[in-house]
């Protein structure tokens, strides 16, 4: 059962679409699959392609006057864009890399923004069987091997050890470690796609800050999900962090669990 919400859709239908694009996922991860290179020189795989066809399908039923921006179809032009007020942003298997790599660390990511700001983000993580969804005004929640969904928040009080940073595993950027430095002491997880929003949403780590490129359909999911269990997301200087750009390259941003009220900035 999910929480009450102010959509006008079924939030558990919604899960479901995730739920099954995900399975089709795990489907093709356990076979011999090919590996394409688009136009950016980023891999492309059946299952990015299936997860997608489900995902436009299962919005389109639920939601079929909002439009959809999905990383693996074509973009509409901004000036088509800027007259949405709400969207959905999808990628379809956030983490393709690791899905090639077959460390587990992939995701299905479905963000709902409305004017500019994510109000919803489901995340579904097929290794582990974890459907986790979000927003400011939703709360929290994750859903393990199809079980009840149990309430998550992020971290309220400091740790007597280290903090706990988040990176990126196939995004590497050295220039974290001064960027991190007046925290230490610091102890760095590694991790793949969208999962490490989760890991911050379910105080398993205290912060992720992130420097190098990403792209919004990579953090809309995110983003509302740490809303709702009570993290900030930022950009570096701590000013909103907005979606539906003309440019939909995002710029750096710091992600962080409500333990850091005086830091960034």
């Amino acid at each position: 059962m999910t929480a009450p919400h102010p959509f006008s859709f079924d939030i558990g239908s919604l899960l479901s679409v995730a739920r099954h694009a995900g399975q089709e996922i795990l489907r093709v991860y356990h076979t011999t699959f090919e590996v394409r290179l688009k136009a950016d020189l980023t891999p492309l795989t059946k299952a990015d392609e299936s997860s997608n066809a489900i995902i436009l399908a299962g919005l389109s039923d639920l939601t079929p006057d909002i439009p959809v921006l999905s990383e693996e179809t074509q973009h509409a032009p901004y000036e088509e864009r800027m007259e949405w007020e709400t969207m959905w942003l999808v990628d379809p298997l956030d983490g393709t890399k690791e899905f090639v790599k077959k460390n587990g660390e992939f995701a299905v990511c479905i963000g709902l923004i409305e004017n500019g700001r994510p109000v919803l983000g489901v995340i579904y993580v097929p290794i582990y069987d974890a459907l986790y969804y979000g927003g400011a005004q939703l709360g929290a929640f994750v859903s393990t091997g199809g079980g009840p969904l149990v309430p998550i928040e992020a971290a309220r009080h400091r740790p007597q050890g280290p903090l706990v940073a988040l990176k990126s595993r196939s995004h590497p950027d050295e220039r974290l470690i001064d960027f991190m430095k007046p925290y230490s002491p610091i102890q760095w997880v590694t991790a793949g796609s969208a999962y490490k929003f989760c890991l911050l949403a379910s105080a398993d780590a205290h912060v992720y800050p992130r420097l190098n490129k990403t792209y919004e359909w990579d953090t809309a999911a995110g983003h509302a999900l740490l809303e709702g269990a009570g993290a900030i997301m930022t950009d570096l200087e701590g000013k909103p962090f907005l979606y539906n750009k003309p440019n939909l390259e995002n710029g750096p941003f710091i992600a962080k669990a409500p333990i850091f009220p005086d830091v960034f900035p």
